[in-house]
This record gives C-alpha cells, structure tokens and sequence, in this order.
C-alpha cells in the first residue's frame, strides 16, 4: 500500500508535469503572431540631471538640456519613443535604487540615505549633537519581505541580471538576480587613484567600467535571446558619477570645442593644465562615452532581432547640478538646488522609454516617480500589477500606449523623504500636479508651498496666500508617514545654534533652507 508520505511525494512530481504539459499545450495552440513575452532593459544612470543631455525634456525651455554634449543614441531614443518630462526620483542613489527594486517610497521602504546607522534603531543621537533637530537614522538594506523586480518578474518566466553599481548592501542574489557584480558601491567605477594623477592616463580603456559594464551586459542579452527567455536587464551604470573618467581621444575632442577653449581661459588654465575635477572636457567625454555603451545596448538588441519585443527605459537615479550647462552665455540652471535635497533640482529626473506600443517621438507630461517601475514592468511580462502588495507605485503601461491620464492620477500625491543632515538637513515633500509642499523639521513654522507650473525654479513661496492648500498638503503627507511607519525627525533639547553656525555645510544649509516669500536668485541661475 502506498503510504501518505509516498503519495505526497507523487503529488510534487506529478502536478509539476500538469502544469508543465498544460503550458506545452497552451503555447503550441496560440495562434500564429501572438506576442510573445517582451524583454525589459533598464539603463540606470548615475548622477545625471535632467537637462544632463542633449534632449531637451521640455521643448519650450532651451535650458532643458545640455550643450556641446553628443549623445546620439539618447537623441535617437527620444525619436523612438516616448521623453518624460515631469519624472522623479529620490535626492540620492541608494535610496532611489531601493525605491526602483520595490515599488515602495522611501518613506515606505525605511532606506532614505546611505549613511551607517552607528547600532541605533529610529533617530541619530550620536552624529550631529548640536544641531537644531536630532535626525533619523536610514534602513542598511530591502526589506527581507519586500518583493523586487526580480522576485515579481520570475514566476512570469523572467531570468534577471543587475549588471553595474548595486549600492544597497546585500547580495543581488538574495533578491532573485541570476547574474551580478555583487554588493557594489561608488568604489569600483572610479577606477583613478583620487588625488593621485590630477590628468588622465594615456592608456585608460574602461573609464568608469562601461565598456566591461556594457560587455557582460551584452553577454547576458544574447545567451537569454538565443534560448528564447524572456529577461530583465538593469545596466546600472557608474557614470556620470563624479570621479571624472573617460577615453582620452574622446577628452581631446571636447577640448577642441570653442566653448570649452573659452572656459579655460576664463579659469585661467589650458587643457594641458586643468585639474580633472575641474575639466569640463572630461565630463563631456563621459557623457559621450556613456552613449556610445548605451548604442552597443541598443544595436545588440538590434542584430538579435529583439527589437520588437523589447522595453528600454532610459533615467537617472537622482537630480543633480552640472556647472556645464554654463559652458553656453544664457543659460541658466532650470532648478533650485541639486542632489541630497528634494528641492527640484535634487528629486526631478530625465527619462525615456522605447518599446512595443510606445509611439515614436511621444511626450508624457503627467508626474511619475521611480516606484511606479516594478507594477510597470509586472503589467508589461503579463502579470497582474494590483496584486502586489504594500507598493505605492502603479503601472505607467497603459499611458505610454497612449492612454489619457485619469485627473486622480495627475494629481496623486508623490512623497520625497530624507530626514537626515549631511550636505542638507532633514526636509520631506509631496508634488501633487502641479504642485509641491516642502517642510523643513528646522523649522516647521515656515510653511513651504510652490506652483510649478509657473515657478518651476521654486524661487516664490505661496504658502502664505494658499493656506487651505498648504494644510491640506500637509495633513496628507503626515497622515501617509504616518501610516507607513516613517521615522520622524524631533527637536534637539541639547541645541547649540554657535556650534550649528560653525559646522561645515552651514552656509549651503541657510542658502538652500526654508525661507519665506521670494528667495535671491544664484548666480547661475540669473
């Protein structure tokens, strides 16, 4: 007689097989030209701005991208597909790629900086004793029980690589990801000792590791396309993080530029003298060189014949300031600001998707955040994207088609959360439509209420005239931290406002802080 254990164990064999015989059965009846399940490649960028390249993000504002930059293949995904012009993301890279792996805000996921917690649970006593807050201390890693890209895409039948920087702590392998570089940070694509040689080496060959980068990249499209799986790439690039790396020859191209020759002598140096941190030339070539591993990306997908079937999303992990944008008379920055703020200028983006039913040369306007990426890539492999849970993203599939966005989603609040001190100070926002809430835990009696539609460079405060609207903001954005367990900072009873002043960032902190009414412009923003 067969025992129950005997007849558990036939189960495990024998309802695998069903399923199987029943997928053989299934798939050979599909008619013919039925699409099959599309691959997704996410092109993650370091550091770069929203007017980072030569695409303009918004056609009416000449400052909306960058000059003297070429970057053919970024230009020729905007043609090809669809160039978002109101897209977020966190004011830092760790906490931004958390939010890309689990569709959850920072607030909601825990991971708001980068920064060692020093063994406390909830706030940080122990760094910055004096100063008018006690700050919060951040996650160190994803949450064991939140679900990423890979864990959500492989019952679907998707195989996952995350090729490139990581900066989360943990290995990519507990997150479902068959192929990685491991728990990496910013140490590996700076491949120049700082300090160490002002000028770059006459035989660098992979600055920044984007060719190797991009190698093992193409490695793994190809193995997936010739075995007919369906897959999710994630090329998370070390450039255009600052360490300023590129090929030599493409450095002695921008040095020749006439804008870059007037800024040397501007400096007072040529280009045999300039330091490589402050080279622009170098910079430039970065970008340059950037496009072309984003080309050998997009013409392997090509020559595959994969091209039909594939997603390409093309962002950055967070808002930045290139001085480069000055290299033209005239230009002035677009936003207030730059990373490790939520200020625009720290949180606004630039993104591109091309891919099946995505119209060439389309623009999307609505706001959208970096979490809506998991329910977005969930719907595109056939999944069903309300069913995951305790995410605050949603699927962007149907208006990339061309759907009209509903007025709730154009005006669902987005939350941006760092409550910490560094470069910056605790401050949180919500952008709801058109517009956005600042609070600053310095100080929660100065109201913060911008109309980005016509202030995209927040220098008008309107709190004051928009009372309702500001309460209503922050009623909002406290009752959501609120619900999803946020840490909050608190007042400082051991405040010193002398040792305060005397700290190393104080004079970026009051310029960049809260204020009331209009603030003074920066000079490159005049």
């Amino acid at each position: 007689m067969t025992s129950h254990l005997d007849f558990k164990h036939l189960l495990r064999v024998f309802l695998p097989l069903c399923a199987v015989v029943f997928m053989l059965l299934t798939t050979s009846a599909r008619p013919a030209g039925a699409a099959e399940k599309p691959n997704i490649v996410l092109l993650f960028i370091d550091d770069w701005a929203w007017n980072g390249s030569p695409v303009a993000m918004d056609d009416s504002m000449p400052n909306s991208r960058m000059p003297v930059v070429q970057m053919p293949n970024v230009e020729r995904l905007a043609r090809e597909g669809m160039k978002f012009t109101n897209a977020y993301a966190s004011p830092q890279c760790s906490p931004s790629r958390v939010c890309v792996q689990t569709g959850q805000s920072s607030p909601r996921n825990g991971f708001t900086v980068f920064m060692n917690d020093r063994g406390q649970d909830y706030f940080d006593e122990k760094s910055y004793p004096a100063f008018p807050v006690i700050p919060c201390i951040s996650d160190m890693t994803i949450d064991a029980d939140a679900v990423t890209i890979p864990e959500a895409l492989k019952p679907l039948g998707y195989v996952s690589a995350h090729i490139g920087k990581w900066h989360m702590r943990g290995d990519p392998g507990d997150e479902g990801y068959v192929l990685h570089d491991g728990d990496t940070s910013n140490t590996p694509g700076n491949t120049l000792p700082k300090g160490a040689n002002q000028r770059l080496p006459d035989d660098l060959t992979d600055p920044k590791l984007m060719f190797s980068v991009t190698e093992k990249a193409l490695g793994f499209m190809s193995e997936q396309a010739k075995a007919g799986r369906p897959f999710y790439l994630q090329i998370s690039h070390y450039a255009m993080h600052e360490g300023r790396e590129c090929l030599p020859a493409t450095r002695e191209k921008y040095t020749r530029h006439p804008l870059v020759q007037a800024y040397y002598r501007k400096i007072g140096q040529t280009a045999e003298t300039v330091k490589r941190k402050d080279d622009p030339a170098i910079w430039l070539g970065m970008g340059d060189d950037l496009d072309g591993r984003i080309g050998a990306v997009l013409d392997r997908i090509s020559e595959l014949g994969i091209g039909d079937n594939t997603y390409v999303v093309l962002v950055s992990d967070n808002g930045y300031r290139h001085k480069e944008l000055q290299l033209k008379k005239g230009l002035r920055q677009p936003h207030h600001a730059a990373k490790w703020w939520v200020w625009q200028g720290g949180i606004r983006v630039p993104m591109i998707v091309r891919g099946p039913g995505i119209k060439a040369g389309s623009v999307f306007e609505g706001n959208v955040v970096n979490y809506d990426f998991l329910p977005t890539f969930v719907d595109w492999a056939g999944g069903d994207p309300t069913a995951l849970k305790n995410i605050d993203g949603v699927s962007l599939a149907y208006y990339m088609e061309g759907e009209e966005p509903t007025e709730a989603f154009l005006k669902r609040n987005l939350y941006f959360h760092y409550p910490h001190y560094r470069t910056s100070m605790p401050h949180s926002a919500v952008v709801s439509g058109t517009r956005k809430l600042l609070h600053f835990y310095e100080r929660p009696d100065l109201p913060m209420l911008f109309d980005l539609a016509k202030d995209r460079g927040e220098v008008h405060n309107i709190a004051s005239t928009h009372q309702e609207e500001h309460r209503q903001l922050y009623h909002d954005m406290m009752k959501y931290f609120e619900k999803v367990g946020a840490r909050i900072p608190k007042r400082n009873p051991k405040y010193d406002p002398a040792a305060y002043r005397e700290s190393k960032e104080y004079e970026k902190r009051v310029q960049w802080g809260p204020f009331a009414g209009t603030r003074q412009l920066e000079e490159d923003e005049k």
